[in-house]
């Protein structure tokens, strides 16, 4: 069964990590569909915005199997691929055509953060939890992940969280300027698809803004995709004594 959601309203394409049950981690299948139904949306010249949502539980990283099974040989093909597959879909979400807004729920962690941080806009429930996470299961932060917080909210922002491990509620997210507005839980998704209305009113025209609008902002710094490959090293040096015995380290 589909594990992604794919509904057009008003303009507005509405994609929905479903796995509840392990609170949408992302898996190789889940992260394929959703760039499949990313590129649907950029086919369809009627759509104006994008929404990704993840119900009650936004995003809980990359699923454990995929990490567990890339710590034993990060630089394998087989491994490597699947990692670099997770790494793609954010990516996707960075190049949707449309302006994107994710409405966040419950708790984004890890990879979560970064699917989080991918898109234009981001609407969080007060008591979302925003959470690095990387660092706290012994991994070096991947996918762009300090390029993608320091874009949303500054240095001290992505220095707290991901070297720090600092937790975000929703309402602090907003007052560090990492998200747009706090709403009451209920209220997320219906405040994330009225702003999203407002540029799927005139598509064509919501597309030349967002294009623009991503060459004007983008990073002063380092740029996402350089991100991805600086931390892509040390991240696999990181899966590989994860997976190691403990004593390797002592010897």
């Amino acid at each position: 069964m589909s594990e992604i959601r794919y509904e057009v309203s008003d303009g507005v394409a509405v994609v929905t990590l479903d796995a509840p049950a392990r609170r949408n981690a992302l898996t190789l299948a889940m992260a394929a569909e959703l760039v499949a139904a990313l590129d649907e949306a950029d086919a369809d010249r009627g759509v104006g915005a994008v929404v990704i949502g993840g119900g009650t539980s936004f995003c809980a990283g990359a699923d454990r199997a995929v990490l567990g099974a890339a710590g034993t040989d990060p630089a394998a093909d087989v491994h490597f691929t699947a990692i670099e597959a997770i790494y793609q879909a954010f990516l996707r979400v960075g190049q949707v055509k449309t302006p994107t807004i994710a409405a966040i729920r419950g708790a984004a962690v890890g990879a979560g953060m970064n699917l989080a941080l991918a898109p234009d806009l981001r609407v969080v429930a007060h008591d979302a939890r925003l959470i690095s996470g990387f660092l706290r299961i012994g991994l070096h932060p991947g996918g762009g992940h300090f390029a993608l917080l320091d874009r949303a909210a500054g240095r001290e922002t992505a220095a707290a969280m991901g070297l720090f491990d600092a937790q975000l509620s929703g309402t602090r997210a907003v007052e560090l300027g990492l998200a747009w507005t706090a709403v009451e839980d209920a209220d997320v998704d219906a405040t994330a698809f009225e702003l999203a209305a407002r540029a799927a009113a005139d598509p064509d025209l919501s597309r030349r803004a967002v294009a623009s609008f991503r060459r004007e902002t983008g990073n002063p710094g380092v740029t996402w995709d350089v991100g991805v490959e600086v931390e892509r090293s040390p991240q696999m040096w990181s899966m590989r004594r994860k997976a190691e015995p403990q004593t390797a380290h002592l010897a």
